[in-house]
């Protein structure tokens, strides 16, 4: 058994009243900061929902209403989109902890609308120095067990998401950093009214949650989920913005947050009979943390300027090369997609995600050789489209192709390769303010619940991000990009998402969803752009996702007639009931915005403007 916690208490209003509040008062940081300004105030209100919103001056979307309604005080109060953005994240991780929060890591997209440069943040977590190809394999060389690495300390990378607000708040933000994490303290303090999302998630993650001293008693108050309606709070996290606040992010990577961390992770604090993995992580591996401003990937469609995200992310370039061959499968047929039925039209969808995996899967990881520029040239989507046929699904998985420059002979024949695993929970945000700038953020800490580990004292969940390595090389004898390595960051399918015209920017979207990311946010793209849905609908419209193995298609389009054309078509199709919780903003040429998010999907988003039409 690890050493168990100091004894806790907790706060408690009454089970009849329907509310539980819960805290830390024997906390590393409990009194330590000064006075709680939250103590004696009722729970924040939560605040209305909707789907979508219209008007100017500003605009923001979330998949959570808390989030969004600080995120346009933000705006209102004279900040810009950047700022808006860091004060939705840490609202996020206080009411979405199981979708990220400052234990995990993020790509950060951001259009400067005065310089017209879009430029990107790369918080994604790092592995531990010591860590090899080798680490999730036992002693013939097999893969370790799947769930057995997540639910531990060994699948915990160092985390982004502090340093990219820092990072973001000093290089595109106008507001300092400790003022933008205030209301999420604030939030944290007071505390959330939970609903059935986030019920439902605690209740997915119980077992798992069980097994930490300090998520157990945080998360399973009494021994079980909080109801919904309950009021839910977390003391230790309010203290530990409070202490970023104060203290700057180097409290977080060279102060008491780090040895914490790697104190937790080297010896996982769990309750009597259960043993986890342990992780090699050590203080120098926090330190050396950096979250670089990197350049966004770029590609074309339909005229416009696509921007996302580079390595490690695979988001960019998958969603670029999809667009690409969207185009060159029009090309070939001479039919636009904005002329083609329903089926038709996702059947060419799923090849080219499909397609795009293949190579994907084979070319993209954390590592200096990644072709990018191949495998955003229309020459290679050109060459890669002569397998499409408009009648017939491709036989999965699809060989990668080989982005090579030579796209006159014929291509070296590549491998179809199964498809890997990656962790579905994520949050995505957006924001849009009165100059033009805009923010498209996609953060997480991995599967649902991370690691399962909350940090003791600090109320917030460690990410098991590293399990989005690859455990063995997907095939054997063909090079795996995605294998694990000393400080290597794990590939990633987040997609956060600008479009401009020009410089002029028309959409920015993205969502959480593992590999779902990248086909959903193509869809989302086509769906608003080329098919002429308003954002809201391409949002809220049934999605396929084809991944180069697993097809599936949410909100009862498999039993659809759509779905039983695509099955004539040759795609073997899953059900499933959601895929992501998306989110965007469409800006209009004479400053009109389009805010729109989920309308079902999660319980449905929220999206706010700054001046609503009326």
């Amino acid at each position: 058994m690890n050493n168990p916690l100091s004894r806790r208490t907790f706060l408690a209003t009454g089970a009849a009243a329907g509310v539980t509040a819960v805290g830390a008062a024997n906390s590393p940081l409990a009194g330590a900061h000064g006075p709680d300004h939250g103590h004696g105030k009722g729970p924040v209100p939560e605040p209305p929902k909707a789907p979508s919103a219209t008007g100017g001056g500003g605009a923001v979307s979330s998949v959570d209403p808390y989030a969004s309604q600080i995120g346009l005080k933000v705006l209102r109060s004279g900040g810009n989109a950047a700022d808006a953005a860091i004060a939705m994240a840490a609202a996020l991780g206080v009411t979405e902890p199981y979708s990220c929060g400052i234990g995990g890591g993020g790509f950060f997209v951001f259009h400067d609308a005065r310089t017209g440069r879009v430029s990107t943040i790369n918080g994604r977590e790092t592995a531990p120095s010591s860590y090899d190809e080798k680490v999730f394999t036992d002693e013939s060389g097999e893969a370790l067990d799947f769930d057995t690495v997540v639910t531990s300390g060994a699948s915990v990378g160092v985390p982004g998401t502090a340093l990219t607000w820092a990072v973001a708040a000093k290089k595109f933000g106008t507001r300092r950093l400790d003022k933008l994490l205030e209301p999420g303290e604030d939030l944290a303090r007071r505390g959330f009214i939970v609903d059935e999302n986030f019920r439902r998630q605690t209740s997915n993650n119980a077992d798992r949650l069980a097994k930490f001293t300090a998520s157990a008693e945080l998360f399973l108050p009494g021994g079980k989920p909080p109801e919904v309606g309950d009021t839910f709070r977390n003391h230790d996290l309010a203290d530990t913005y409070r202490l970023l606040r104060r203290r700057g992010v180097e409290e977080f990577y060279r102060g008491s947050i780090a040895r914490a961390i790697v104190d937790e992770v080297r010896n996982p604090t769990t309750v009597e009979g259960v043993s986890v993995l342990k992780s090699t992580m050590t203080r120098d591996d926090v330190r050396r943390y950096t979250a670089p401003v990197q350049r966004a990937t770029h590609s074309r469609y339909r005229g416009f300027d696509v921007y996302g995200m580079d390595v490690p992310s695979s988001g960019g370039i998958a969603v670029g090369e999809i667009l690409n061959l969207l185009e060159e499968y029009e090309e070939s047929t001479g039919t636009p997609i904005s002329k083609l039925s329903e089926v038709d039209w996702l059947h060419r969808l799923s090849e080219a995600c499909a397609t795009a995996f293949a190579d994907r899967n084979r070319w993209v990881g954390d590592v200096p050789t990644v072709p990018v520029r191949e495998l955003l040239d229309q020459r290679f989507a050109r060459e890669r489209a002569d397998l499409f046929d408009p009648d017939r699904a491709q036989p999965r998985p699809i060989p990668f192709g080989s982005p090579d420059g030579d796209y006159d002979d014929e291509p070296d024949p590549g491998k179809g390769q199964g498809e890997p695993y990656e962790g579905p929970s994520t949050t995505h945000l957006n924001a849009v303010d009165r100059w033009g700038n805009v923010v498209s953020y996609t953060l997480t800490i991995e599967q649902s619940a991370g690691s399962g580990i909350t940090l003791p004292g600090y109320g917030f969940l460690l990410n098991n991000e590293l399990t989005d390595f690859n455990f063995v090389p997907l095939t054997e004898g063909v090079p795996d990009p995605n294998l694990p390595g000393p400080s290597k960051r794990p590939r990633s399918s987040m997609s956060p998402t600008i479009l401009r015209d020009g410089r002029h920017p028309v959409l920015t979207c993205g969502t959480p969803g593992g590999a779902t990311i990248i086909t959903s946010v193509a869809q989302i793209v086509v769906g608003h752009v080329e098919r002429d849905l308003p954002l809201v609908d391409a949002i809220a419209a049934p999605r396929l996702s084809s991944r180069n193995g697993t097809e599936s298609g949410d909100l009862g389009l498999v039993d659809s007639a759509t779905g039983q054309g695509l099955t004539d078509l040759g795609h073997k199709l899953t059900s499933t009931t959601w895929t992501g919780n998306a989110s965007g903003i469409a800006i209009g040429r004479r400053g009109t915005l389009e805010a729109a998010a989920e309308t079902v999907r999660g319980g449905g988003g929220s999206a706010l403007v700054v001046k609503p039409r009326r």
